[in-house]
């Protein structure tokens, strides 16, 4: 009774706050879509449509356009809340996903830690907005999370010295039309990769995560999901040589077609760049340079939480990398900020645990995990002050935005009339990815997607008898 009336609560103050930091979004994106998939419908070219008021158009790739023709035949509201009530789905199940480890770690009760979570996500800014707006980010990210979980299911098998799928015998008979397999292959994730490779067909920011796995050598994950990418495209190329022509040839490239880079929701380096430097555009020089490096830093960082057994974070840091360094990222795209907060939360519980023990276990609980953030424990007893309060902020942050506020719009408004203050607000979230791309901690051995190597003391050497 007493949880029930908690997450009433927390229902009601999630309801306040989309009222109190939200804006009117009436399915704005999803107006665009149905526009210009009817265009299509009717013969006329997917790219060379713009809607009547803002002139916007499809920046989706052709497979998208497939994926999403059935709802060209709804109306707005129907479509708009079809996707709504899809993507609350699967923010369900990527809380579920990301919180069972957490909650099993500590003795929570998974269905309600997850219920406590959900009303707590969506009133974020990336959330809202994605569901206000008819966007299918949400979707797009329970599409990679089910390849961390893949990846999650297979080093739980081989940790417990199962035979991965592909070696079981109903593979043997998979391509005779038996049916074995296919328990081998969901049990032992054998899927790691299908997810990310339909994301980066339908959108190409998730395309940083293919990348990501061959940095880190997952090869079958890898190749999974380049095939998976590969086909989907081949098959829109196939139904649709021309608008496939007309998007890989030109609308890729045209990056105007979607706004000005200062616009205030572009949230990315680029737009952060354009905005202190005052101008629509970003320098190309400065912006490929900080790119590179930050591109190198979010990489580097995530191979080492993968090597640490921290799947999870690594994931994140590769999501809020592909955020930064894209040339275009909306508040509503930065999803990867959600499981940013979770990271930090479970950290600064981990410290708190390690800070319960005495000096002299310390290095054993580093060992296991529980203590382990890459930096060193001067003050036990406050160990999990800083990373709750980083939580607490960065979940702050998300749910406030205060950027809206200090909107401005070129050449009418210079991006410095409110001075210091407004600029630091204008790019509020473009500097928390900075931040956390280069400051995210990762936890040592939480989920690993690779069976840990058994550590084996070194043999002492024997002195030489006199």
């Amino acid at each position: 009774m007493r949880r029930a009336g908690l997450l009433l609560v927390l229902f009601v103050a999630g309801w306040l706050a989309v009222r109190a930091f939200g804006r009117g979004y009436h399915f704005f994106d999803m107006k665009i879509y149905l526009g210009a998939l009817r265009h299509w419908v009717d013969g006329e070219d997917l790219y060379r449509y713009a809607a009547p008021v803002s002139g916007l158009g499809f920046t989706y790739p052709p497979f998208a356009a497939i994926v999403m023709l059935p709802i060209a035949f709804l109306t707005a509201t129907v479509a708009g809340w079809i996707n709504l009530l899809a993507s609350v789905a699967a923010l369900w199940l990527v809380l579920s996903a990301l919180l069972a480890p957490i909650a099993g770690r500590y003795g929570w009760s998974r269905r309600w830690a997850v219920a406590f979570a959900l009303p707590l996500a969506l009133c974020t800014e990336p959330v809202r907005e994605s569901l206000g707006y008819g966007q299918v980010n949400l979707l797009l990210t329970g599409l990679v999370v089910a390849d961390l979980v893949a990846l999650r299911r297979r080093a739980r098998a081989a940790a417990r010295g199962g035979a991965a799928w592909r070696d079981s015998p109903g593979f043997r008979f998979l391509w005779r039309g038996g049916f074995g397999a296919w328990g081998d292959f969901w049990r032992g994730g054998g899927w790691a990769g299908v997810g990310i490779g339909l994301a980066a067909a339908i959108k190409l920011t998730p395309a940083l995560f293919i990348v990501y796995l061959l940095v880190t050598r997952q090869w079958r994950a890898a190749r999974t999901a380049i095939a998976t990418a590969a086909a989907v495209t081949s098959l829109a190329f196939l139904l649709a040589p021309g608008t496939s022509l007309a998007y890989f040839g030109d609308v890729l490239w045209n990056t105007e077609r979607v706004g000005n880079a200062d616009t205030t929701p572009n949230q990315s380096l680029a737009g952060l760049l354009a905005r202190l430097f005052d101008s629509t555009e970003a320098p190309t020089l400065i912006w490929l340079t900080f790119s590179l490096v930050l591109l190198t830093v979010g990489l580097t960082r995530a191979k080492a939480a993968h090597g640490e057994g921290d799947e999870l974070a690594a994931f994140t840091l590769v999501g809020l990398t592909a955020n930064l360094v894209s040339p275009v990222s909306w508040t509503h795209h930065l999803v990867f900020l959600l499981p940013a907060v979770l990271i930090l939360g479970d950290a600064a519980l981990r410290r708190r645990d390690a800070a319960r023990l005495p000096l002299r276990r310390l290095g054993a609980a580093g060992q296991a995990g529980l203590g382990g953030m890459r930096a060193p424990i001067w003050f036990p007893r406050f160990t999990g002050a800083r990373h709750a309060a980083a939580a607490v902020a960065v979940y702050a942050l998300i749910v406030v935005s205060p950027l809206w506020p200090y909107q401005h719009t070129l050449p009418q408004t210079s991006h410095y009339a409110d001075g210091a203050w407004g600029v630091l607000m204008e790019n509020s979230l473009a500097l928390l990815l900075i931040v956390l791309v280069t400051a995210l901690p990762w936890r040592p051995g939480a989920e690993p997607a690779f069976r840990p190597k058994p550590w084996i003391a070194p043999r002492q050497k024997r002195r030489p008898r006199r």
